[in-house]
């Protein structure tokens, strides 16, 4: 490996960018930089202005400029941060949102063109040799030993996929049985709690959120609502094994809480078992509180049934 190789890499790299047109339609009418900015505000709803600018290696005049225009165009608020008053904190307004999905939008379809020149059994080495290049040179652990180890900022949230409702019965099913024992009666429930969400949901009032990591999904929680009025119910939490330890659990709780504060509702409302010890962890952290308990035979399994509730008004800051 000679500088050399690397620069020529880097010309063919470039090439393919252009291929992909991120210069003009892909990210118009925002520049490559905004874009970057909505991308992070939008998988990380309690972002500061000052970790946002780390993130992103900005200078502090040129994102403050950013933020700005967005302000006045109507895209971002700003407020005091949860956990530093002097710090300021950057949330996307509706019309925010709705900008950063139609850029994500326009990516995927970008991006889903070019795959369909490659050839269906070139995939798999094209997808492992772009990881061997972000393992080696990324920043890893920061140990410099190249074992490339999943940091929490190397998650994003986003909206799901095509395949992503489908991969969320899978994964429940199959972990729910692998960890607790369920059978076949609790995917079952949960293939009739997403197709009642992909049928007919209300996306001001409804929503699904994936945790991506490494172009996969890891996790997932819907908000949808309850059949008591002014009520949201949080379904189907998931972090995968392999993906846990990175505050997945944490942020996808978080953003759902901030969801239905911002869409109206008075209060979240889940249903769990006393066996899932991590997931009650995070709820409690949340503010949830148990508010009913009860023994029942489900899943092929003898569980205890809890009912925990947060009170939306009483956490509002």
């Amino acid at each position: 490996m000679t500088v050399q190789d690397i620069r020529s890499f880097n010309r063919f790299y470039t090439n393919v960018i252009g291929a992909l047109d991120y210069g003009r339609r892909l990210y118009a009418p925002y520049t490559l930089t905004e874009s970057r900015v909505l991308y992070e505000l939008a998988h990380a709803p309690r972002t500061d202005a000052a970790d946002l600018r780390a993130q992103l290696h900005l200078d502090a005049g040129y994102l403050t400029r950013i933020l700005n225009k967005f302000e006045e165009d109507g895209l971002v608020e700003r407020g005091p941060s949860d956990t530093d008053p002097r710090r300021r904190r950057i949330t996307l307004t509706a019309l925010g949102r709705e900008a950063a999905a139609l850029l994500d939008e326009r990516a995927r379809e970008t991006v889903g063109a070019m795959l369909d020149t490659v050839r269906a059994e070139d995939r798999p080495r094209l997808a492992e040799a772009m990881r061997t290049v972000r393992t080696i040179l990324g920043d890893g652990d920061g140990d410099g030993d190249g074992d490339g180890a999943p940091r929490p900022e190397d998650v994003v949230l986003r909206d799901p996929a095509p395949g992503d409702l489908g991969w969320i019965v899978q994964r429940n099913a199959a972990l729910y049985a692998a960890e607790y024992g369920f059978d076949a009666d609790y995917e079952g429930l949960v293939a009739r709690i997403v197709a009642d969400y992909g049928e007919d949901h209300d996306p001001n009032l409804e929503r699904t959120w994936i945790a991506e990591l490494d172009g996969r999904p890891v996790g997932c929680v819907m908000c949808v609502r309850d059949d008591t009025p002014g009520a949201a119910r949080l379904r189907l939490l998931l972090v995968e094994p392999d993906a846990r330890g990175l505050g997945i659990g944490d942020r996808l709780v978080g953003a759902l809480v901030d969801f239905a504060r911002e869409a109206g509702y008075r209060e979240v409302v889940l249903w769990t078992n006393d066996i899932l010890g991590s997931a009650r962890r995070i709820y409690q952290r949340h503010g949830f509180v148990l508010v009913a308990e009860k023994p029942h035979h489900s899943f092929g399994q003898d569980l205890t049934g809890q009912d925990w509730r947060l009170d939306l008004h009483a956490t509002q800051e």
